[in-house]
């Protein structure tokens, strides 16, 4: 039953949590706006300045301790850190509202100057997925999901936008302009992503929208500084996707540097790789194989000399 407080009645292990997330209530004083903890009534931010619980006396876990506190009770970390890309979709469709709601949350995304450079094509003709799923590498996964989204980064609506205003003289979009609106482009399709995952709707990007410029402008229809970004498609994961554990990433010493650019040496990066592959179970890791392999499937493929090949075609218009 509810306390006077209106607060609901917490045990002896939701007190204990109550006093040890009730350190985070102290922040600096720059995370005033942070995402909120909420537990049996005790809100508190992810920063925290002590290492007691004012409530309960007891310390409250530092360093990775403190880390995996926060993950445990914050909804938003522990999705961001849950989330992976789902390619098999059972068959139930993503209804209207929650299109509506993933649209909107993309709307919501960070963007230069509030100019949401980008347009959204919400893909439903049946024959155009399945044109898509073979321009983007064959792979017909594509055309069986239940919403199919095209990011195109869009530096011709306020161009448009400038000639409807009669400024004549205006300058045509360059270089700088196309990568602020890519910029603006994929941060509106992470938005996406999250708020799908959270209505239970798996997603998974499409990085060979890319390719094939010019059947993929053909296609989509797309006029001159309009560029494909990414492509998402998006359902519900089958159990066996659900199941499917996500794989590690690279560990912080791999990808922060501080301050200044910093290569890390071949010994630094056989370690970096054999952590991550350690992480991932592959304890008989060997670097130079695996690399190699790597790099005649991705980096030397057909596929990702087509993807250059389109983009040099895109990145001509803005130059």
């Amino acid at each position: 039953m509810p306390s006077p407080s209106g607060e609901g009645v917490c045990g002896p292990d939701h007190r204990r949590m109550r006093g040890k997330l009730a350190v985070l209530i102290r922040l600096r004083a720059a995370a005033g706006r942070l995402p909120l903890i909420r537990h049996c009534g005790a809100t508190a931010p992810l920063l925290a300045l002590r290492a007691t619980s004012p409530v309960s006396g007891e310390s409250v876990p530092e360093g990775e301790g403190l880390k995996e506190l926060i993950m445990e009770n914050n909804a938003i970390l522990s999705a961001l850190s849950a989330r992976k890309s789902v390619r098999v979709f059972t068959p139930d469709p993503v209804t209207p509202d929650e299109r509506a709601t993933i649209l909107n949350a993309a709307f919501q995304a960070p963007t230069a100057g509030n100019q949401q450079l980008y347009t959204i094509l919400d893909i439903t003709d049946p024959a155009l997925k399945a044109t898509l799923a073979d321009l983007c590498d064959h792979q017909p996964f594509i055309a069986k999901a239940p919403l199919v989204l095209v990011f195109l980064a869009d530096c011709r609506r306020w161009l448009n936008a400038y000639h409807a205003a009669g400024i004549t003289d205006a300058r045509k979009p360059g270089a700088g302009d196309l990568m602020l609106a890519m910029a603006d482009t994929c941060i509106a399709a992470q938005n996406a992503v999250v708020a799908a995952d959270s209505l239970g709707i798996g997603s998974c990007y499409i990085g060979d929208v890319l390719e094939n410029a010019e059947a993929m402008r053909d296609a989509l229809h797309l006029p001159q500084y309009v560029v494909p970004a990414c492509m998402l498609v998006f359902g519900r994961p089958t159990e066996q996707q659900q199941r499917r554990p996500k794989p590690a990433r690279f560990a912080e010493q791999a990808v922060v540097c501080e301050n200044v650019y910093t290569d890390r040496t071949p010994d630094e990066l056989r370690a970096d790789f054999a952590a991550k592959a350690a992480a991932n179970g592959q304890l008989d890791y060997d670097f130079d194989k695996a690399v190699q392999a790597f790099c005649k499937r991705k980096y030397a493929s057909d596929f990702s000399r087509e993807m250059t090949r389109s983009a040099e075609i895109y990145w001509k218009e803005f130059l």
